[in-house]
């Protein structure tokens, strides 16, 4: 029953046009309103905490090659409001590329917070592939990569 249940929903979605591979990148409903936790990412990185999801947005100042030890990641730094940077290391194994992204640019974030003498790690910024706990995300120019 839950295979057809499921049949069912790919199939409405391919006639809508949804792309429905998990990662695949998505339109942003323009209503929604982000929480920003810049304020708590700052006060972990000056108290050395890790290991807790984070949401806020930040401008990119510098953009990295990509990470291809082990599963491969985009990885780009963000200046948070505050002034704090933090990399974001996005797995593109699990969740599509972020596309045409440029310094100056606007990109909001969800994921892990992880500390470093930097600023921080932002990674996590995809579905979970076990179904174990939310999924984070990124979102550029109107499109959320997840």
């Amino acid at each position: 029953m839950r295979g057809i249940f499921y049949f069912i929903i790919v199939v409405f979605c391919l006639f809508c046009g949804c792309d429905v591979r998990p990662g695949a990148p998505t339109a942003v409903d323009s209503t929604i309103v982000h929480r920003d936790d810049a304020q708590a990412i700052y006060a972990a990185f000056q108290d050395h905490r890790s290991n807790f999801f984070v949401e806020s947005k930040g401008q990119v100042v510098k953009i990295l090659p990509d990470d291809i030890k082990g599963s491969p990641h985009q990885r780009f730094v963000l200046k948070l409001p505050q002034g704090q940077t933090v990399l974001i290391a996005h797995n593109i194994d699990l969740a599509s590329r972020v596309d045409h992204l440029a310094l100056g640019d606007e990109v909001y974030f969800s994921g892990e917070y992880e500390w470093s003498r930097e600023g921080g790690v932002i990674h996590k910024t995809h579905h979970d592939p076990r179904y174990r706990r939310d999924g984070g995300w990124l979102e550029h120019k109107g499109v959320r990569y997840q």
